[in-house]
Formats: structure tokens, C-alpha cells, sequence
């Protein structure tokens, strides 16, 4: 069980803070963190402790000053350097107002950190290792990872949040191989919960579908290249909402003029199917918050409605930039400073089945997973690798295809769209910027568009 904060010790140095600055907020975590990897039949690495920190943030003429510490002792040193580096500056940031939030947050995790041991934890990997191992699989790699934290955040306009989260994945990696060619298969299990969620999961049809994935792509074909009308599958779909278009909608990247969207909120990006959400307040996605780091109560947030580019996802200060109010997208680490964040970004499912997608449907490609990419939301274009597709034709799936890539204008995409399906899925993954990485859900269902550039993976 992870210690309690000590509450009244941190408002009695805000209280300090507040008769030097404009502007003082602490951020406190203390956390318990645990992993488990297991390569190839064995347990490679268990990496278990506790950590606690302290952020303290202050600003004074427009300016910030910051520190962090996770020494106990030096919590008060570090509030006066925050203090002294903000004195020794002069800017211009600006903080939109901000509704002041008291509130106490309960993980809702069944199975906490302790409440299985690490034998039990272990002994399912070994079972999941043992239902992975297929003919011409030649390694299997398991990583299962929890973290279970106390939080608090307080600052100068009153708000003072706590709470306590848990957050558990299990990935897998499949390698197949016929001496001539090598496939990998994945997937990912996550969420805001505690072990329930491996216990609740499939681990016979997750394991085997992996194992299974990398084992058929051994014999698929390579892809064509060219223009095809194409299906998306909602992971691909997800990461291509994701990072092409929120990136790009991010006031931070506006503001670098690093966007194809800055100067176009209002105004018509996409086809009229076209509805992308972001929302932190999702608790069932991987990306979930409640409030972000700044103390923003978070809520859904409609980046672009039947095609238009409605809002934007921002933090106090950059927000303000905007003439808007912060969206609640301030994320970071402890030892980070705030910068915007994507949290469980989508596109709105449509009404279609996939059968009703494809039927119309010739000399066209059906692209599933993702593999990565690249994006340059300044010039709006970007390549992803799915992981496997099929050819189309006469409105039926046809050969198997490896090794494929996906490219094309993110603008040309969103205007490409002529069908949604009913489905809907939110996928698990992390997301790097400016060195700091975080948690995400991105997802969708079936997207149908009538042309986008297909090709091999490089």
C-alpha cells in the first residue's frame, strides 16, 4: 500500500509561497511501481520500489520558475528555488481563469499492487508464455507492469485535488520465422484498474491470436503500391487520429507553427462524417484523468464536428493564446514541466456494418494494426506500417498482404472518408513528446476512404 500524503505540511508551504509570487502550485506523488519481464520462457528482469516527489511551480512578472525534489527534507529548499528563479526573469505568460476544484478521487481498482503476489503474477505469465508457443514460433516476449500512486495537487486559486490511481498493462510479443522470412505479432491488455483486469481478460484467445498473427503473416504476400480505396481498422484508424490529426491539434504545435490547423478553427478540414473527440474522462480508456496536472476538471472535448475544426486541446497558458479556456490537456511527470497532452482521442463511430463497408468495394485494401510511422503535422502528411492487409475485391476479402504502408495528406484523408462503421474500440498505448511520454487510448471503428496511397513498408 502506497503511504498517505501529509495534506497539511504542503498547504502550509503554499501558504508561504503565495506572500512571494502571483501565482504557486505543488505537485505531490508518491507512488509504488512494479515490473515483470519475462524473454523467452524465463524471467529477464522485476523491477519493484516506491518513489516519491515533490513538483513546486510558481510564477512572478509573467515568468516561471520550477524545481523538484523527491527528498522530504528538501521540499522547502526547493520552493524557495522555484521562487528565486522565477524573481530573476521577466515574460509574458498569462493563465486563463480556472473554476477552483476541491475533491478526493478513489481508484476504483479491485486488485491493487499487494493484493496479489508476485508468485501469482509470475505463474500467469507462464501460463500465457505456454499458450503462445505455436509451430514456428521462435520467441515470445511478456511484459506486465503496474503502478498504483497517492496524488495531490494544490495551488494559490484554492484548489486542492487528491486522489489515487492504479494502472496495470500486459503486452506480448510473438516472433515467427520459416528460415526465410520473420513476423512479429502483438497486442496489448491496459487500463485504469488493478490485476482484475488480466484476471477478467481471455488469456487462451490473447496469447493464441498473437502467436497465431505472426505465424499466418509468414506466408502473406507483399502489397501493391499505389492509390486504392482502403479500409482502416480501428487501430490503424485510432493511430492515424492520433497523430496526424491530434498532434497537429495541439495549441503548443499551433503556436510553433508546426500546424496545418493554426488559422483554421471553424472551418471545414473533413468530410461530414467526420467527428473527433478527445476526452480524458473516459474511465474505461487507457488515457483516462480526471483532472489534468493543472487542476483542470476534464471533460469531453469535440475537436472537429461533421468536418469542422471546432476546438483545440490546451493548458492554462497556452489556452489563453487562444482566447479559450484550458480544454484540461496539461499532462507530464513529476520531474517535468506541463505541456499538452492527447489523452483517449477518436473518431465517432458511423452506423455501417463492415459488410455494408466493403460491398461496394473492388481493387481495393483492407489495412489492419499499426506498426508506427511518421508525421509532420507542419506540412500535413504522414506514413504509418500497418501490421498485415487484404486485397478487396467484388466486395470480399481476398489475399493476405504483409509488410504494408499507408501514406498520404491528413486533410485529403479527413475529406476521403465515405463510411464509418458501428464498431468501436479504444486501443492502449503511450505517447512520446519533448521527451516525456504518457499513457493514451486512440481508436475508432471501420473507416472507409475512397483513396489513399498504399505501398511496402520500409
Amino acid at each position: 500500500m502506497v503511504n498517505e500524503i501529509d495534506v497539511d505540511y504542503f498547504q502550509r508551504i503554499l501558504r508561504k509561497l503565495e506572500e512571494q509570487v502571483d501565482y504557486a502550485e505543488i505537485r505531490v506523488v508518491n507512488s509504488k511501481n512494479n515490473t515483470l519481464v519475462m524473454k523467452d520462457h524465463n524471467i529477464d528482469n522485476v523491477d519493484t520500489g516506491m518513489n516519491f516527489a515533490v513538483a513546486i511551480r510558481v510564477l512572478q512578472n509573467g515568468a516561471w520558475g520550477s524545481a523538484y525534489t523527491s527528498d522530504i527534507n528538501k521540499v522547502e529548499e526547493v520552493a524557495q528555488k522555484a521562487t528565486t528563479l522565477a524573481a530573476k526573469l521577466r515574460s509574458d505568460v498569462e493563465l486563463t481563469d480556472v473554476e477552483p476544484q476541491v475533491d478526493n478521487v478513489v481508484s476504483q481498482a479491485k486488485l491493487p499492487i499487494d493484493e496479489i503476489t508476485q508468485e501469482e503474477k509470475i505463474a500467469t505469465m507462464r501460463e500465457l508464455d505456454s499458450i503462445a508457443q505455436l509451430d514456428n514460433i521462435h520467441s515470445i516476449n511478456i511484459s506486465y507492469s503496474e503502478n498504483e500512486s497517492n496524488n495531490l495537487f494544490i495551488n494559490s486559486d484554492t484548489t486542492n485535488i487528491q486522489s489515487t490511481t492504479n494502472r496495470t498493462v500486459l503486452s506480448m510479443n510473438s516472433v515467427a520465422s520459416n528460415g526465410q522470412v520473420m513476423q512479429i505479432g502483438h497486442q496489448s491488455l491496459g487500463g485504469v484498474q488493478g490485476f482484475e483486469l488480466i484476471q477478467k481478460a481471455d488469456l487462451e484467445k490473447f496469447g493464441r491470436e498473437i502467436s497465431q498473427k505472426a505465424v499466418s503473416l509468414l506466408d502473406a504476400k507483399t502489397p501493391p503500391s499505389g492509390d486504392y480505396p482502403v479500409i482502416l481498422d480501428p487501430e490503424l484508424a485510432g493511430v492515424f487520429i492520433h497523430e496526424a490529426l491530434g498532434h497537429a491539434s495541439e495549441a503548443d504545435i499551433i503556436l510553433q507553427n508546426d500546424s496545418i490547423l493554426k488559422n483554421r478553427i471553424g472551418t471545414k478540414i473533413g468530410s461530414d462524417l467526420v467527428t473527433v473527440v478527445d476526452d480524458p474522462s473516459i474511465a474505461t480508456g487507457f488515457g483516462y484523468y480526471p483532472y489534468d496536472v493543472e487542476g483542470i476538471k476534464t471533460s469531453e472535448n469535440v475537436l472537429v464536428e461533421n468536418g469542422v475544426l471546432k476546438n483545440i486541446m490546451s493548458s492554462r497558458e497556452t489556452a489563453g493564446k487562444f482566447d479559450r479556456l484550458s480544454s484540461g490537456n496539461a499532462r507530464c511527470s513529476i520531474s517535468d514541466q506541463p505541456i499538452v497532452r492527447m489523452s483517449n482521442t477518436y473518431i465517432k463511430p458511423g452506423d455501417s456494418s463492415f459488410d455494408e463497408l466493403i460491398e461496394s468495394m473492388n481493387n481495393a485494401i483492407y489495412l489492419k494494426g499499426s506498426r508506427g510511422g511518421q508525421v509532420d503535422t507542419g506540412r500535413g502528411v504522414f506514413q504509418f506500417n500497418a501490421v498485415e492487409a487484404y486485397t478487396i475485391d467484388n466486395g470480399e476479402l481476398g489475399d493476405h498482404l504483409r509488410d504494408v504502408s499507408l501514406s498520404g495528406s491528413t486533410l485529403d484523408i479527413l475529406n476521403n472518408i465515405t463510411g464509418l462503421g458501428s464498431d468501436f474500440k479504444l486501443n492502449v498505448g503511450y505517447c512520446g513528446k519533448d521527451g516525456q511520454t504518457v499513457p493514451v487510448g486512440d481508436g475508432g471503428p471501420h473507416v472507409r476512404v475512397s483513396r489513399a496511397t498504399v505501398g511496402g513498408a520500409q
